[in-house]
């Protein structure tokens, strides 16, 4: 049998916070990450809840980094600032989301010159505003929700056997440059200079009503490349607490051999 993760390499931990408007409805939150079998970290997460023009928003934000770990930590320090510095954020947050996400993909390129240009990092992050949830995904680090006991994927992974996502690539010339292109876009969407203009940052969202929600998770590849939509849903539905699910989830991922970093955030809503 597998060893169990380093429990000293391993770090989680968690919050919670009243819903908006309802202090009989709260949510908890739980994260964990582990370097795993890989020599370096390129994963990275922010969980934020702050105030926005008088707006209660909770942030929490998974990041895939690939060829480094620069992008990835540059998505952790600047994405939700960017997003909820938008002046209209409140008033419509899918617009701002998409906009906010393209200007943090062109600042980091501005930012990096004569950095590494084939670093690049997935991104898939959810906003609590109020009493609803959007779901902004780029790349293939999927988001899934529990409702009545199922899975719901909430994000479709950004991958080249995807009818559009291939149609995008041919349009922008992509699969002219060979095999290469092809397996590599649906890894990387933020950064990656060297393949612009074929990788884009511009996220696909997904729009919900907390009250159908039972819990969020918001695990990154070493998770979903061992571990099913159905058997995560399961696992967290038999435990309340959101740091140990986070953790019993990675130590599963582990159990049954994945060999990249594994980062997971698991948001649970107690609604009355």
């Amino acid at each position: 049998m597998m060893s169990k993760p380093d429990p000293d390499t391993l770090f989680s931990g968690g919050g919670i916070s009243f819903l908006t408007g309802n202090k009989s409805g709260r949510f908890s939150y739980g994260y964990s990450t582990f370097k795993g079998k890989r020599a370096s970290m390129e994963d990275f997460y922010e969980t934020r809840i702050s105030e926005v023009d008088g707006q209660m928003v909770a942030f929490f934000g998974v990041f895939d980094g690939h060829g480094g770990s620069r992008v990835a930590e540059y998505l952790k320090s600047n994405l939700f600032n960017n997003v909820s510095n938008h002046p209209d954020f409140v008033k419509d947050p899918k617009s701002a989301i998409v906009e906010a996400f393209k200007q943090t993909d062109t600042d980091y390129l501005n930012e990096d010159r004569g950095q590494l240009k084939d670093a690049g990092s997935t991104a898939s992050a959810a906003f609590l505003v109020g009493n609803r949830l959007y779901v902004a995904n780029v790349g293939d680090s999927r988001v899934v929700a529990c409702r009545s006991g199922s899975a719901i994927p909430l994000s479709i992974d950004h991958k080249p056997e995807r009818s559009d996502e291939r149609e995008r690539i041919e349009n922008a010339g992509g699969f002219e440059l060979g095999v290469l292109v092809v397996f590599l876009l649906f890894l990387v969407h933020f950064g990656d200079k060297l393949l612009k203009p074929y990788v884009v940052a511009e996220p696909e969202i997904q729009e919900e009503e907390i009250e159908v929600v039972e819990f969020l998770l918001l695990p990154l590849a070493g998770l979903w490349n061992v571990v099913s939509n159905k058997d995560a849903v399961e696992m967290v539905r038999a435990i309340s607490d959101t740091e140990t699910a986070s953790r019993n989830l990675i130590q599963e991922a582990y159990y049954r051999g994945s060999n990249d970093n594994i980062t997971c955030i698991v948001v649970r809503f107690n609604n009355p």
